[in-house]
């Protein structure tokens, strides 16, 4: 059994982590306790007042009492002081109070409470979510204590795939080491196949085979993702977007831009600037500007200007800039 402290304090604005925290520390008292030993304050029952009479009540529990109580971070200094500090200071044998602060802005847990858990012998830890420049170095680092190597831009590739969050930033992490094994280095490939959906993968798969002017591949792609209900409305866009983003690089490249130049110019992660870099130079501009014009009209004829019906329009759309 773990030995308990009389009081935690859990906060901060990471808030899967401290909700995952207070999931884990209820699990924890329901399993020596059981669930009528867990005594849980939220919403209006949660105050300072509320919390300080609850611990100088009597009880019959059998066992170590634990009190779990959310939303302190709507508290106030005053009141714990007036409610709450001396009964802290003076907690009662065999219980155990946690406090649980999801921070945002201006809400945040009161100074006068972390000093008051600590004073009583608590804990206090702060869930901080990282800022965005500081997320690959940490995504690294978790990635190698679960025996993974993670160059910066497969770290860079996780975080546009999966968000900032580190919680999921994790649980992606946990699924690769368990697919790969430890002493695994993977790179941005890698980090793409597991990251990312599998219809999503499908979408961008019928993508690049259209960049790359594979017309079989394209076709038989596209029929496949319309047989599973992908809308012609969602594919239109995503082709626009990236015939535009390698016509632009590849205009560059021909004006004379070495790739360097053109990574520091475009708006995306370096990874996949490198990727559009070489898409570019596989095909030829005059193709990419008139795949841009062929992707215009089809944008124009799918919004009910073409007696073509979308299937037809985008399909031969597709053989054309496919040849």
């Amino acid at each position: 059994m773990p030995a308990w402290r009389p009081a935690f304090l859990i906060h901060g604005d990471d808030h899967g982590r401290v909700g995952e925290r207070r999931a884990r520390l209820k699990e924890m008292a329901e399993a020596e306790s059981g669930s009528g030993g867990v005594e849980t304050f939220e919403g209006d029952g949660s105050t300072p007042e509320a919390i300080g009479l609850a611990l100088n009540a009597m009880t019959f529990a059998v066992g170590r009492r634990f009190l779990i109580v959310d939303g302190v971070e709507r508290w106030k200094d005053a009141d714990v002081k007036t409610h709450l500090q001396a009964t802290l200071a003076d907690m009662p044998p065999e219980t155990t109070v946690a406090f649980f602060a999801r921070e945002d802005g201006r809400a945040k847990a009161p100074a006068a409470l972390a000093a008051a858990v600590k004073a009583a012998g608590g804990s206090v830890a702060a869930e901080v979510m990282l800022k965005g420049k500081e997320l690959p170095r940490w995504a690294i680092g978790e990635a190698r204590r679960l025996g993974i190597d993670m160059d910066p831009e497969a770290a860079r590739a996780l975080i546009d795939a999966v968000g900032e969050r580190q919680q999921r930033l994790l649980r992606e992490l946990e699924k690769l080491a368990l697919e790969h094994g430890p002493g695994v280095k993977l790179g941005v490939d890698e980090i793409e196949a597991v990251a990312a959906p599998s219809a999503e993968q499908q979408v961008w798969g019928f993508v690049d085979a259209l960049v790359a002017r594979n017309q079989g591949r394209a076709v038989r792609s596209y029929l496949e993702l319309r047989a599973q209900g992908e809308s012609v409305g969602r594919l239109i866009p995503l082709m626009a977007r990236r015939v535009r983003e390698i016509e632009t690089i590849s205009a560059r490249l021909e004006a004379g831009e070495s790739p360097a130049q053109v990574k520091a110019a475009v708006r995306m992660p370096p990874w996949m600037a490198d990727r559009r870099i070489r898409e570019a130079k596989s095909t030829d501009l005059e193709a990419l500007r008139t795949a841009v014009i062929t992707l215009a009209d089809l944008e124009t004829s799918s919004r009910g200007l073409s007696e073509l019906s979308d299937d037809t329009a985008t399909l031969r759309a597709i053989l054309t800039i496919a040849a």
